[in-house]
């Protein structure tokens, strides 16, 4: 096995990247993201910013995010502590799983990130407390160009594996989607 191995999911272009975890007395080593080893899987990410989180309470929501086109980014998503059910929502005008979702609980230490494609918005919910995520990103954020759905939209029905809490007032206030959303366009 290469340094990273890509396992596709459900939503197209959607992927789960499997790091090679190298143990020994010491401790563990994996190489959390390598461009020439993406691109032998046929992926690519130029990172253009790398942002770390950290929340503190088992059950908090963070999401769903977004970037319209210029701006539309890949994202590669590690859990560094604690644990966290991670969700991509398809947001691409056109594709046979517009507005579906899929969810992968990330442990720190599994040795799996999750990869999502330029027109997919992203979450995650805390399923302990003191959680980390670092997210690789290949675009600037740029205000101009975000985008938001509700974490409790009916539409999508994420089905949240804990009630949802702690939710930002920013993140409260993403709208619903209606009739007017026809997705992102790449």
């Amino acid at each position: 096995m290469s340094e990273l191995s890509l396992l596709e999911l459900p939503l197209k272009g959607l992927f789960s990247v499997q790091h090679k975890v190298h143990e020994d007395e010491r401790g563990r080593f994996s190489r959390l993201f390598c461009q020439a080893s993406l691109a032998a899987c046929g992926q690519s990410l130029h990172v253009r910013q790398i942002n770390h989180s950290r929340t503190t309470q088992r059950g908090s929501v963070r999401g769903l995010h977004f970037q319209y086109p210029p701006q539309a980014e890949t994202k590669l998503i590690t859990c560094l502590r604690g644990a966290v059910w991670d969700v991509a929502v398809d947001l691409r005008r056109g594709s046979p799983t517009f507005l579906r979702w899929h969810a992968e609980r990330l442990d720190a230490g599994d040795g799996r990130s999750l990869l999502l494609p330029p027109g997919f918005a992203h979450g995650f919910q805390t399923l302990s407390d003191d959680a980390e995520l670092l997210y690789l990103h290949s675009a600037d954020y740029s205000q101009e160009h975000e985008g938001a759905l509700s974490v409790n939209d009916p539409c999508l029905a994420i089905a949240w594996p804990l009630p949802v809490v702690n939710l930002s007032a920013r993140d409260a206030a993403h709208p619903l989607l209606d009739q007017s959303f026809q997705g992102v366009e790449l």
